[in-house]
């Protein structure tokens, strides 16, 4: 019976994009009268990280599937880990971002982040092209974050919301994410969604073909959901360092104290932690407000995987991975 089911469900499926393309391929986006178009959005400029004055609607969101986000480049907390995942989105779209999907990193602290300063930030995360760090004035932004439905009043420099905001402004469809979303997840709201599914990517298989989850452990999880956009375990350096064997490296206390709040360590100066944020582009680790049963999780996953690593390494050694 549940196979039935199943296969009625997907039958269904299939009958709904079916009668979506003998529509002309249109699915209602928005409901009719939305109002974020031309008349809604804020008439600002906006300066880009090459000093290029952009007008915020008319050259930036006009007829485009755009993810707008806010940071600022100071900020030791949530921005870098956000901007690596915005990273991560940008390499699974490829290069449909500037042609197709447009991303747009706006600072909410225009006195420190100039133009060269962004363009320095987005070099540290080898941000591509079609992937834009914009500056303007402080009451023009506020106001924008209000209209996007991404200010909090009262909110203080350190407390700024973290989601974004992703949208279709030829269909009047506007959907707001959370920066923590999986990036390949949030790829395919804009790749995909967003174009109503005319641009689905090639080669999509049935849900039938698609394997069996498997069950992660605590540790895990937490590695994949937020370390994973700036480190790798045997690939090789990231945005931070290769994790592979740092349980052997580094004493187990220093480890879990630098996991749990890294912005600590650097504001004492902590000599080991001051040595890897100048070698890794003065990017600061974030602190991820882990409590001590999440970080032991996350070290004895740590140690885990770098054995396995390891032993895959000495079965195979063409895929021993350098690493730090």
């Amino acid at each position: 019976m549940k196979a039935d089911e199943g296969g009625l469900r997907r039958a269904m499926l299939v009958l709904f994009l079916w009668a979506a393309a003998a529509a002309g391929g249109r699915v209602e986006a928005a409901p009719p009268g939305s109002p974020w178009g031309a008349d809604y959005f804020p008439s600002i400029v906006l300066v880009n990280q090459d000093g290029q004055s952009l007008r915020f609607y008319e050259d930036l969101v006009r007829d485009r599937v755009v993810l707008i986000n806010f940071i600022y480049g100071s900020c030791q907390d949530a921005c870098p880990l956000e901007t690596a995942k915005l990273r991560q989105v940008q390499e699974a779209l490829g290069d449909r971002v500037g042609r197709d999907v447009f991303m747009y990193s706006i600072t909410i602290d225009s006195a420190r982040d100039t133009p060269a300063a962004l363009k320095a930030y987005a070099a540290k995360f080898n941000a591509g092209p079609g992937w834009q760090f914009l500056t303007g004035k402080d009451e023009d932004i506020r106001l924008l974050r209000r209209k996007l439905g991404l200010y909090r009043d009262g909110e203080k420099r350190g407390d700024h919301s973290v989601s974004l905001i992703v949208g279709n402004d030829a269909t009047g469809q506007w959907l707001k994410r959370s920066s923590f979303d999986n990036p390949r997840v949030l790829a395919a709201v804009l790749g995909e969604q967003l174009f109503n599914y005319r641009r689905a990517a090639p080669g999509r298989k049935s849900y039938a073909e698609a394997p069996r989850i498997p069950r992660l452990d605590a540790g895990e999880d937490l590695f994949r959901r937020r370390c994973q956009a700036c480190h790798t375990i045997g690939a090789g350096d990231a945005a931070g360092p290769d994790l592979l064997g740092v349980t052997d490296r580094r004493d187990r206390a220093w480890l879990a104290r630098w996991i749990k709040e890294p912005d600590r360590m650097l504001a004492e100066k902590d000599p080991l932690a001051l040595a890897l944020y100048g070698e890794y582009r003065e990017l600061p680790m974030p602190n991820l407000r882990l409590g001590d049963r999440e970080v032991d999780s996350l070290i004895r996953y740590l140690e885990a995987e770098s054995r396995r690593v390891g032993r895959a390494a000495r079965a195979d050694p063409g895929t021993a991975a350098p690493h730090r």
